[in-house]
């Protein structure tokens, strides 16, 4: 028995001393390569608006900062703490003409001096007009358009049949103006934080100077009514489309010109 205990005992000591040697002779035989250095890329600080600066809003000390920003990817319109080191006091005041994001660049093209000329005349973009028209719950959307987003103007008239009067007036509908951005409702040139929906009674239009003669016209022919585009539509260009032809309709001293169908067209 005490031979068997004696081989026993003999060959776990073995064991042992071959499990510390190989676990001895790998951890120091293996040696971890050193990671590759990575490199670095040129960087440059920039201005950014470090809260979300809405249309119309004042920029405060709080809203700006400076951010590291990829060299290579910086545009020349941002601004550069290089070039301008004073930027973030200096630009203290000014005024949003569109919205800014958290982490947005900021752009001079974006805001305006506080002291110049009128709010409103300052987020006109050149070349545009702001031109107001009544309206009502039922006639703008029911109060759900605001500020900024874009609409159709339709014109809705009656006409009537000089060579039969006994016939009744027609009522004719159409889109007179197409995909134009509202400035303000009333005299609210952007949307109140939480609220969803503007009930007013004038509208500010941004338009171009014929534009602003449609509307004027229109406005003395019949009822305006705003028609509120889809989002995704906001930035879509003005078209007409294939089956559309520009008709110009007298009346009177009136000269009226629309885009409308062919069916439009033969009235």
């Amino acid at each position: 028995m005490k031979t068997a205990r004696i081989i026993v005992l003999g060959i776990a000591l073995s064991a042992g001393g071959a499990a510390a040697y190989l676990a001895s002779s790998g951890s120091g035989g293996s040696k971890v390569a050193p990671a590759a250095p990575v490199a670095q890329l040129p960087t440059v600080d920039v201005l950014v608006a470090k809260n979300d600066i809405g249309l119309g809003q004042n920029v405060k000390p709080e809203d700006l900062q400076w951010q590291s920003w990829p060299q290579a990817t910086a545009s020349n319109a941002f601004i550069r703490k290089t070039d301008r080191p004073d930027a973030a006091t200096q630009l203290v005041g000014y005024i949003a003409r569109d919205p800014l994001i958290a982490g947005e660049p900021i752009r001079d093209q974006k805001l305006v001096k506080a002291g110049g000329s009128g709010f409103m005349a300052a987020i006109l973009p050149s070349g545009s007009r702001g031109i107001s028209t009544e309206i009502s719950p039922e006639t703008g959307a029911g109060g759900f358009i605001l500020p900024n987003d874009r609409v159709d103007v339709i014109l809705t008239r009656h006409e009537k049949h000089p060579e039969s009067p006994s016939l009744p007036e027609t009522i004719v509908s159409e889109i007179i103006l197409s995909n134009v951005r509202v400035l303000a409702i009333d005299q609210a040139p952007k949307e109140k934080e939480g609220q969803t929906t503007v009930v007013g009674k004038t509208v500010t239009l941004e338009l171009r100077p014929d534009q602003t003669e449609i509307l004027s016209r229109a406005r003395q022919m019949g009822t305006l009514t705003l028609a509120l585009r889809s989002i995704t539509d906001a930035q879509a260009t003005e078209v007409k489309a294939d089956n559309e032809d520009v008709v110009t309709v007298y009346r009177g001293v009136n000269r009226q010109t629309y885009s409308c169908s062919p069916s439009c067209a033969s009235r």
